[in-house]
């Protein structure tokens, strides 16, 4: 069982009083057994939990995050530049919580305290764009069209479903663009409907990107789709197994990175781990073993 000295635990202030007692009553005693100074913040905005995550980083051995894939990524931002950071742990409690699944927690709330106290430490890769970062994933095209047409009500009624929803919907809509890129300091053009930096690899629930892509490889992934059809969906879930030959994937590519700049289109709208802002063109390196993460098995 691992010990610390003094641990935060992060609860997003946009769930219920009633929501919250009920879900801390299944974490805390855990949590409690093995940490010998655990103070409990209920911020009442997503600003004071960055905030407040920022503030305390740097006095503390454990930083626990307790919400969705947004709030973690909101998070690692504000702890990612400093030159302290405590191990972070995440408690899952958004729709699709992919960030907790590419560590391998459990999704059950007491199960996944249970693998902060009962788990073990990882250094974690984390991608950097200009002055922000991404766990998990930075994309172009369609993953941002999609998860800019998310319905945010029904989202609230049908949680995961509504992704699914919206990419369909999205899907119709997809229009190849022009790309030119730097990799590792190699030129490469072409056309697409998506390109995803992948340093994990969930999105949406889905494991989509094969058992082999690692967030503590030292690499990012640079996946191309180049039609929104059938094939190339079929050609996403079949990359990164053992028997397939990426020679003979016609829609789809694949390579390693560790440095993508992004030259051409201007202005296309970025995806950071579900999170919709900035604009290319611009740099997306890794950050080898930038976090000490709780993983699971």
């Amino acid at each position: 069982m691992q010990t610390f000295k003094r641990a935060v635990y992060l609860v997003n202030g946009n769930m219920d009083n009633d929501e919250i007692e009920r879900e801390l009553g299944q974490t805390l005693p855990k949590l409690a057994a093995s940490i010998k100074q655990l103070q409990v913040i209920q911020t009442e905005d997503l600003e004071e939990l960055v905030s407040c995550s920022r503030e305390v980083a740097e006095d503390i051995d454990l930083l626990i995050i307790h919400g969705g894939d947004g709030t973690i990524h909101q998070v690692i931002n504000s702890i990612a530049p400093l030159p302290k950071r405590p191990t972070v742990a995440i408690i899952p409690g958004g729709t699709c919580n992919d960030f907790s699944r590419m560590l391998g927690l459990p999704q059950n709330l007491r199960k996944a305290a249970a693998a902060i106290t009962g788990g073990k430490t990882a250094s974690i890769d984390i991608g950097q764009y200009g002055d922000s970062y991404f766990l998990n994933f930075w994309g172009v095209g369609l993953i941002a069209d999609a998860s800019n047409n998310i319905d945010e009500n029904q989202k609230d009624r049908l949680g995961v479903i509504s992704y699914f929803i919206s990419t369909l919907r999205t899907v119709n809509q997809a229009e190849p663009f022009l790309y030119e890129l730097e990799i590792d300091g190699q030129k490469k053009d072409g056309e697409a409907v998506m390109i995803l930096v992948m340093n994990g690899r969930f999105i949406g629930t889905r494991e989509f990107a094969g058992s082999d892509i690692r967030p503590d490889d030292g690499k990012l992934h640079v996946i191309f789709v180049k039609n929104s059809n059938l094939t190339s969906f079929k050609e996403i879930l079949q990359i990164k197994q053992d028997k397939t030959d990426l020679s003979d994937l016609t829609e789809v590519g694949i390579l390693d990175a560790e440095k993508i700049r992004f030259l051409s289109p201007a202005g296309k709208p970025i995806d950071m781990d579900g999170e919709v802002y900035k604009d290319t063109p611009g740099e997306v390196k890794i950050l080898p073993g930038h976090l000490e993460m709780i993983i699971g098995e």
